[in-house]
């Protein structure tokens, strides 16, 4: 009888060692730890992560790992639970385009918690990141868009990324990271119902799929049980969930380099990533072209059908909402120049100014984009200046794209930016760790003066 999807996936995390990742994947990890490190530190002071921070509080728990928002000790599983929110609420986590997931914010909170309760090194984590990664990712990739119309697949495949790497963390034989899949997928969940009024549910659904992945791998280490054919069955995650999954890529290709995290782009804009493309092309014509705010007669926005489906019906409601309304980012685009995590106030809301160029922002379905989608997240932007001048542009892979890359100073920079709270000497002192990660013998430490 041939192997399980569970199975081949458990095989593949019992082999992957430290030694066996190259230079640049090892890097990779690093540079993932430390731009997911900077957006939870910058969604410390959100309602959503002040929230959590009150539950894990008045639950209480074993000191086993850190609240990253505050610094205390709490339990790994409720560490996984604020740290995944936390991350989550500035929209600047990273993300993976052809599994349409934001693999840091389930997978790294569950492996830096287990880490710590563990008492593991800096390779042992980065392994767990780097496995956390593939399977979250490879998950993304064959359930597909027809999952994502419904699902957010961060928080339904990122769950069997966390378990992953707490799997990998927790030592767990093929028959435990068989049932700890189990477990992960009967508790994926995440629905985009919360997008049109601007819920909070965005931040619950990393939050639980750190969390559950953590729980997952602890519940198997214990001797409990899942469902061995979660992936392939006829009432498993996929049949339910997809109407056209393709269980191939849970596995084709599987262990050999390179490997999916290599592909993770870094968001360079504070904004749901189906709007980058269009906020890169509108400030790139604006600095060409030398367009003002004050200038601009139309901007009209052509996207792919999935932006075009969840994004079209979002209405401005908060600050927070802002981030996936496509005419709010466009004209702040054009007006300040820059779309970063200042952008979102509610004094910008308020804004007549913006309101105004807002009125000025169409948005429509281009076919010919998806073709491309989701290996690409295109768009094409036109601006019409009050002069009578007309520029467009497509923008196929915007700034932090894995195929526009940041570099290592752009997204220090960004590191420092998000995490300016913390004193220069922390911040300075966390780079240099995260950076030796490998070098690290106990997780534990990095936190022990942070």
């Amino acid at each position: 009888m041939s192997a399980t999807i569970s199975e081949q996936l458990a095989d593949f995390l019992l082999e992957l060692k430290f030694d066996q990742l190259s230079g640049d994947t090892v890097g990779m990890a690093k540079r993932c730890f430390l731009d997911w490190l900077g957006s939870a530190i910058a969604g410390a002071p959100a309602k959503p992560t002040e929230a959590m921070l009150a539950v894990a509080r008045d639950l209480g728990g074993n000191e086993e790992a850190t609240l990253v928002p505050n610094g205390r000790k709490t339990s790994a599983f409720l560490a996984a639970l604020v740290n995944g929110a936390a991350s989550h609420v500035v929209e600047m986590d990273d993300l993976h385009k052809g599994s349409i997931v934001h693999p840091a914010a389930p997978v790294i909170p569950a492996a830096l918690a287990v880490a710590e309760r563990e008492g593991a090194s800096g390779e042992d984590l980065i392994v767990a990141i780097v496995a956390g990664y593939e399977v979250a990712i490879r998950a993304g990739e064959a359930m597909g868009t027809s999952h994502y119309r419904y699902w957010h697949s961060t928080g339904t495949c990122g769950t069997f990324g966390a378990a992953a790497a707490a799997g990998k963390l927790l030592d767990l034989d093929r028959d435990r990271l068989v049932a700890a899949f189990g477990s992960a997928g009967t508790q994926a969940a995440g629905l985009w119902a919360f997008l049109a009024e601007g819920a909070m549910s965005k931040q619950l659904h990393p939050a639980k799929a750190a969390a559950d992945g953590v729980l997952s791998a602890l519940l198997a280490q214990e001797g409990f049980t899942g469902a061995s054919r979660i992936f392939e069955d006829e009432k498993g995650f996929c049949r339910a969930m997809a109407q056209e999954a393709d269980l191939t890529r849970f596995t084709d290709g599987l262990g050999k380099p390179p490997h999916r995290i290599m592909d993770t782009c870094f968001k360079a804009y504070a904004a749901c990533y189906h709007i980058h493309s269009a906020i890169d092309a509108t400030l790139q014509l604006c600095r060409q072209h030398k367009i003002a705010g004050n200038g601009v007669q139309a901007i009209n926005a052509r996207l792919y059908q999935v932006a075009v489906n969840l994004l079209g019906t979002v209405q401005l409601a908060n600050p927070y909402v802002a981030k996936f309304h496509v005419p709010f980012c466009l004209a702040t685009a054009a007006q300040y120049g820059s779309v970063g995590v200042e952008a979102f106030t509610e004094e910008r809301l308020g804004s007549n100014l913006l309101k105004e160029l807002m009125g000025k922002v169409s948005v429509a379905h281009d076919p010919e984009l998806d073709k491309d989608h989701p290996a690409r997240f295109p768009a094409v932007v036109e601006i019409v200046t009050k002069a009578g001048e007309t520029h467009a542009l497509r923008v196929d892979y915007p700034k932090g794209d894995c195929k526009n890359p940041m570099t290592s100073e752009e997204l220090l920079a960004k590191f420092h930016q998000l995490a300016a709270k913390w004193p220069d000497g922390i911040r300075m002192r966390v780079v240099e760790q995260v950076m030796a990660l490998e070098q690290v013998d106990n997780v534990a430490a990095l936190f022990d003066e942070g």
